[in-house]
């Protein structure tokens, strides 16, 4: 069941984020996600969906706050160097700024959020968690998209 799921999965189209945060030294962490969504307009709340056993899932829970970079068509390379292991150096020469809570946020981005946890549910081999906006902003750069296994750009 699994690899036909995965395949069933594959077929829809969703757009690409790195979530991100600081560890407890400091060191930022992050991770390809595309299981992300809005929940709410008051408050102003997210999902992220993030495999237990990711490296940057403890210090993201930990952490207490996140951001998400919804990334541009044009960081399609970022999306595939967030998502493979080993997760140490990611953000080497990957130019990120800081987010208002002073977690990274990736430069070139189509549009970003900076979340604080508002609650976290434990659902199979995933943790969800629910971030509260606190700052957001965008551009008008196209987004990218994952679809059957392939990046690539919003088409108008």
């Amino acid at each position: 069941m699994e690899l036909s799921f995965r395949t069933v999965m594959s077929c829809f189209p969703t757009g690409v984020t790195v979530v991100a945060t600081r560890d407890a030294h400091g060191v930022p962490v992050g991770l390809t996600v595309n299981s992300f969504t809005s929940v709410s307009l008051d408050p102003p709340l997210v999902l992220v969906c993030i495999n237990r056993h990711a490296n940057s899932h403890d210090p993201l829970l930990a952490a207490g706050g996140f951001t998400v970079s919804i990334l541009s068509a044009a960081q399609a390379e970022v999306a595939g160097r967030f998502a493979a292991g080993p997760s140490g150096g990611r953000f080497d020469d990957v130019a990120w700024s800081p987010a208002p809570s002073g977690n990274p946020l990736l430069v070139g981005c189509a549009a970003w959020l900076d979340c604080t946890i508002h609650e976290v549910v434990t659902a199979g081999d995933h943790t969800i968690v629910l971030g509260r906006a606190t700052a957001a902003d965008w551009t008008e750069q196209p987004a990218l998209l994952f679809h059957r296994g392939s990046f690539g750009p919003v088409r108008e």
